[in-house]
């Protein structure tokens, strides 16, 4: 299986959040949907790390560059 996107967790996550807010989960789906929406934050957390950490890394590479010159 092919590991979702940033933009397709988020949304994942907006849509159980909302069907909670509106109160649109049964009590026997909650738990399912809590594991899911715990699932998608991990994900989405981790890619932002990653992203931040690939910026900075071209950020202190850019850096260096400048210092060379």
């Amino acid at each position: 299986m092919k590991e979702q996107n940033y933009a397709a967790a988020f949304e994942e996550l907006q849509q159980i959040v909302g069907e909670m807010e509106m109160g649109n989960i049964s009590i026997d789906d909650l738990a399912i949907k809590v594991k899911r929406a715990a699932e998608l934050i991990h994900l989405c957390k981790s890619k932002l790390k990653a992203t931040e950490l690939d910026v900075q890394k071209i950020l202190d590479e850019l850096d260096e560059t400048a210092d060379n010159n």
